[in-house]
């Protein structure tokens, strides 16, 4: 929402400034009494989600027996909707929770992007643009799901949210005494109705600061619909108009003084911001089951992020010598999607990149496994002479499609040509929290077969090509894996060990150099299936003890504590901790660089994102896309996942490479969430680790818990800041995004710096840019230099493509860089914003009169669908309501429109049915029927047109014609 209080952040203590809070809170709120976007927009998401499941459950025959309501949690939705055993399954919320996260972080940053525009707010009664607003953004999220781009369907779907909440806000709808949401504002087709005209007055000043009454009578009885206008830098309004209200809208101290937002309680109308907050949920849940209806539950649940399992993600490399690399990954895809497949562990997608030189690409990704199967087993090695190949390329495009937080595998035997996206890679490991692993096979042999395929000098993989992979691993979590091809097979039981549901990291070090040391790990109750991977030269001896004592040596293969199993530079311990919780120990004695990680299955897991106060009109936090400040504060919202029985006693930045550890300040925002503030965070590379206590064991001492992080938090002393005007492009059309680079000291800008810092702009659709190389903080430049990036879409780009952009800015010494990631989504204008067209045919009934019968018999329904002469045309018909069989045939109408003939039979047992329409662009129109036997035959019906009313209380005409045998009542509903 808009028009936020100022926050000054100091430690953890957050000062609120008497006065300065006037809208929803983005993501926090003080008071502890008024609701946040934060909040409404994740109760709506956890209803909608639950409600999918329930009708899911209710078709497929099983109990559902979760109560519906704003007091869900994502553990609750989560665990509801698994179809597995809660007793048995280890399920866990992260990819749910990171999903629902997006959508409310995209929601708060409109209040950063377009704070004063008041098309965003529905401030100034722009409430045509602002419905303008909303419904291209869901036709843009309906497009990028089409696409399975959910990543950029959530980013668009937080901001529509932000835009539809703030009506109920801003606007008089709740003061009209309002109890259910405004329909018209996700129908495009439909009329705004019953707006104040331009030159309507409509409040009264307000009487000693009390705005209970301002609203005039007159616009109260003729039920008008009014906003207040805003504005930070001038007075002027329109004679008689209401006001925002709050300290920095200037508007509100002319006549009419005063406002009516109801952003929180003290708001000039904050004694109905509960009723506006929860009307904005419903409103959203009533947006998001349009989505759903359009899209199909399957997606929308992907939408959602709802999934028990990981994506599959390969990265392969397709030269020549690739061909033992490439008949392993078909080998190990093949066994994990076999066993998987109709399981709650199946894949949630599948996503595939090849590459090569001078290609890489195209990109798969599907959620149908024979797809995934099908491509795969297409590949071939061939060619790749001169031995460099595009692997970053590949991987780049694998990061931005792949979900966050997601396990992606690359193979490859060969350096990276394109080592220069070395530092773009990092960035989106770093903002994608996705973890990498590189599956490097014969790394120090020849390539003879190379060689021998085409006539090329023979080469090594260096040291510092294979340590470019080494350091993108450990960025990430990942692990660089150094293997002959004769052994991958081995190796490659690790992507087996990932693909597990609830994998959680327990404890993980790299150490450069090497050197001898001991390392503690706890093991709770909460932890199955614990797996050890250790990475070092063949040399590397290690000792691993219990909490009990017991002690085995790496000289065993098979002891008391783990089966130890070798392939190459890895070594993969199967840890028994079997009634064996507590402190355990793993002593490593190499003096050459290697890794330690330990992982497990578990629930209990939490979820971090590096957020940044801002202040002013909109003070409050927001998403930080880039590094942290070095010497300067940092803060996380960290939410904790899988039980309400954990707590979180600290949560640290913790480098293994200096020992060094940053102890948070902790301040619980309820439901397992907290602002953790870290003071002077030091250059370094961190990695977020949480502990606490957990007393769900039952024992009569609580469980002391860890979790690591994968992916490392890195500082910089660089700031890069970039903000485009908009987020949707259309294809053709060229963007121009500003950026400023400064330099910082302690975490804040030095005005007196100067220098040059090198910039690169790089984009994973490889779309034609321009930036500058290069930017100078001249002297006398505040420490700052400003930079525009240009991006050009083709004319071809699919509507729902999504594009990510990385602008980097690197000091002249090349020892430090920071980045920010601007994300867009690819969006034509869309013309038809009319919903399909049923013409009812007939029905045909032979049903008995005694239900008893009825199974021994059927009914069918007839209908013509279109979508019109200008419309996009029918994309689906599905059967919303009913247990028959839908057939369709198409058509040409007289007027040269294409028609959809859909027919539809099922047992008289089955009397209704409702199917949905979905044209091209996601207008959703849905026909329902329903047939009642009579005792007694009455006349045919003749042709004749019938109001029909649609759930949402509006009423169209539609002619149809009836040939009916036998009674029927024929509802035609528009939704």
């Amino acid at each position: 929402m808009m028009h936020r209080q100022a926050v000054v952040f100091m430690g953890v203590v957050i000062l609120s400034l008497s006065g300065l809070i006037h809208s929803f809170q983005p993501l926090f709120t003080l008071d502890g009494k008024s609701t946040t976007h934060r909040v409404i927009t994740q109760m709506a998401l956890l209803r909608k989600t639950a409600e999918v499941c329930r009708d899911i459950a209710a078709t497929e025959g099983r109990d559902f027996s979760l109560t519906i309501d704003n007091s869900l949690t994502a553990d609750k939705v989560q665990t509801a909707c698994s179809s597995s055993d809660p007793s048995s399954a280890v399920l866990s919320t992260v990819r749910f929770q990171t999903s629902i996260a997006k959508v409310y972080f995209s929601n708060a940053k409109v209040d950063v992007i377009y704070a004063l525009s008041e098309k965003y707010h529905f401030d100034d009664e722009s409430f045509e643009a602002g419905r303008d607003l909303i419904t291209s953004g869901v036709s843009a999220v309906k497009a990028s799901v089409k696409l399975e781009n959910f990543v950029a369907g959530r980013w668009t779907l937080g901001r529509v949210c932000h835009t539809l909440q703030d009506f109920y806000s801003h606007s008089s709808w709740v003061e009209l005494g309002r109890t259910t949401p405004y329909s018209s504002l996700i129908r495009p087709d439909e009329p705004l109705q019953n707006l104040a005209g331009p030159t309507v007055p409509t409040c009264r000043s307000c009487k000693g600061g009390n705005c209970t009454d301002n609203l005039l009578p007159d616009l109260l009885q003729q039920g008008l619909i009014t906003s207040g206008y805003f504005s930070i830098f001038s007075s002027s309004k329109p004679a008689g108009k209401c006001s925002h209200g709050g300290t920095f809208d200037r508007t509100s101290r002319r006549d009419p003084v005063g406002g009516i937002n109801k952003d929180v309680v003290g708001s000039s109308h904050g004694f109905l911001h509960q009723k506006a907050a929860d009307l904005a949920v419903n409103a959203t849940v009533e947006l998001l089951q349009d989505i759903r209806v359009a899209v199909g539950d399957k997606n929308f649940l992907q939408l959602m992020g709802l999934s028990q399992s990981s994506v599959l993600c390969f990265v392969i490399d397709t030269t020549g010598s690739m061909a033992d690399d490439i008949a392993e990954a078909k080998r190990v895809s093949f066994d994990i999607i076999d066993r998987k497949r109709g399981t709650p562990q199946e894949p949630s997608a599948y996503i595939l990149v090849p590459f090569n030189d001078p290609d890489f690409g195209p990109l798969l990704r599907t959620t149908d496994a024979d797809v995934f199967k099908d491509n795969i087993n297409r590949l071939s090695a061939d060619g790749g002479g001169d031995i460099p190949e595009l692997c970053l390329s590949g991987l780049q495009l694998a990061l931005t499609a792949a979900p966050p937080s997601s396990e992606i595998f690359v193979f490859t035997d060969a350096p990276a040509k394109d080592a220069h996206l070395k530092s773009t890679i990092t960035a989106l490991i770093e903002s994608t929290k996705s973890v990498v692993t590189f599956m490097l096979t014969d790394v120090l042999a020849t390539r003879q077969r190379r060689k021998s395929l085409q006539g090329v000098s023979q080469r090594l993989l260096s040291e510092s090509d294979a340590q470019l992979y080494r350091d993108l691993a450990q960025a990430s979590g990942g692990q660089a894996i150094e293997v002959t091809k004769s052994d991958l097979s081995l190796a490659t039981s690790i992507i087996q060990d990932t693909s597990a549901g609830a994998v959680v990291t327990v404890f993980q070090v790299v150490r450069n150099p090497g050197s001898p040391a001991e390392f503690t790990f706890p093991v709770d109750s909460s932890l199955r299936n614990m797996t050890a991977y250790i990475t070092g030269t063949s040399s590397l001896k290690f000792t691993l003890t219990s909490s009990s004592g017991v002690s085995q040596s790496s000289s065993q293969s098979s002891g008391p504590l783990a089966s130890v199993t070798r392939a190459g530079n890895l070594l993969r311990l199967g840890l028994n901790t079997e009634n064996q919780t507590g402190s355990w120990r793993i002593s490593v004695d190499s003096d050459n660089p290697y890794s330690v990680k330990v992982t497990g299955q578990s629930s209990v897991n939490f979820i971090f994102n590096l957020v940044e106060a801002h202040e002013g009109v909109h003070g409050d936090f927001d998403l930080k896309e880039g590094r942290a400040l070095s010497g300067g504060n940092a803060s996380l919202l960290v939410s904790v996942t899988g039980s309400d029985t954990v707590k979180v006693t600290e949560v640290t930045l913790f480098d293994s490479s200096r020992s060094t550890e940053v102890n948070g300040s902790l301040q619980s925002l309820g439901s397992g969430n907290f602002l953790v503030t870290f003071r002077e965070v030091p250059a370094g590379d961190f990695v977020v680790r949480m502990r606490g206590e957990d007393s769900s064991s039952g024992s009569r001492s609580p469980n002391s818990f860890q979790r690591q992080a994968a992916t490392q938090l890195k500082t910089s002393s660089i700031s890069v800041t970039a903000q485009a005007n908009t987020t949707n492009t259309e294809p053709g059309s060229t963007i121009i995004i500003p950026f400023t680079v400064a330099a910082t000291t302690n975490g804040v800008v030095n005005d007196s710096a100067t220098g040059t810092f090198t910039v690169r702009a790089n984009n994973d659709r490889s779309y034609t840019s321009t930036s500058p190389s290069t930017v100078t903080v001249a002297e006398g430049g505040g420490g700052k230099a400003n930079g525009t990036v240009t991006l050009t879409v083709p004319e071809d780009a699919a509507t729902g493509t999504d594009v990510t952009l990385t602008i980097e800015a690197e000091n002249a010494a090349a020892t430090d860089v920071n980045y920010a990631v601007i994300r867009l989504s690819v969006a034509a204008k869309v013309t038809d914003v009319t919903r399909p067209v049923c013409q009812v045919v007939m029905i045909l009934d032979t049903c008995p009169s005694s239900s008893s019968l009825c199974a021994s018999s059927q009914w069918t329904f007839i209908a013509n669908l279109t979508d019109g002469i200008n419309g996009t045309g029918i994309d689906s018909i599905t059967i919303r309501l009913g247990n028959g069989t839908l057939n369709t045939t198409t058509a040409t109408g007289a007027g040269g429109e294409n028609i959809t003939v859909a027919s539809y039979s099922a047992p008289c047992c089955s009397p209704n049915v409702e199917l949905t329409v979905v044209d091209k662009v996601g207008n959703v129109g849905t026909c329902a029927g329903q047939v009642r036997a009579l005792t007694t035959a009455v006349p045919a019906v003749t042709p004749a047109a019938v109001n029909t009313t649609s759930s949402r209380g509006h009423t169209l005409s539609t002619s149809h014609c009836l040939l009916i045998l036998i009674s029927a009542v024929v509802f035609l509903l528009w939704r």
